[in-house]
């Protein structure tokens, strides 16, 4: 059986999050659900589902309090149109948006101002809101379909990937 690292050697693995409300996890769900998909490909669960907004990355547990006060931002939230599905290399297969709206293209970048003030990694690739639907997905077809508008509501969260495939934990809610 291992051992627990010490607290001030443990590290969490983090990023920054927008979940959606029950009626857009619906039509996820549902859009999802018409793919045709490989017999390799693995499902994302409903309740996983989410945009990232910036992946920070393992980050020493003793940070946690920084993190929770310098990444508080006001945001008014915001419409997202998620009108692409496709699969990334590697075999990801995601419904992602191909435009940023003004709204989320500003909390991301205020977002990474703030992560870079903490002494954090910041992405340098452009940034693509998406869904993840599935990994291992090679040879994934999605349907025709009629972009699925989400509209966000004025919070974001902190959020832990829990190891071991147990899913995420939410470490703090902003807004």
């Amino acid at each position: 059986m291992g051992r627990m690292p010490a607290p001030e050697t443990a590290s969490l693995r983090l990023f920054l999050a927008l979940w959606p409300d029950a009626a857009c996890l619906a039509r996820l769900v549902d859009h999802a659900d018409r793919w045709s998909w490989p017999a390799s490909a693995r499902r994302t669960r409903a309740e996983r589902m989410h945009v990232t907004l910036h992946f920070i990355g393992e980050v020493p547990a003793r940070r946690l309090p920084d993190l929770r006060h310098g990444l508080a931002l006001e945001w008014a939230g915001g419409e997202l149109m998620l009108d692409r599905g496709t699969v990334w290399p590697g075999g990801i297969a995601v419904l992602e948006a191909t435009q940023v709206p003004p709204a989320l293209a500003a909390l991301h970048a205020d977002l990474a101002e703030r992560l870079r003030m903490l002494r954090l990694p910041v992405e340098s690739r452009p940034y693509r809101p998406h869904v993840t639907l599935a990994r291992k997905a090679f040879g994934a077809k999605p349907p025709a379909f009629e972009p699925l508008h989400w509209q966000a509501a004025p919070t974001y969260a902190l959020v832990q990937t829990l190891g071991g495939g147990r899913g995420y934990e939410t470490l703090q809610a902003f807004g």
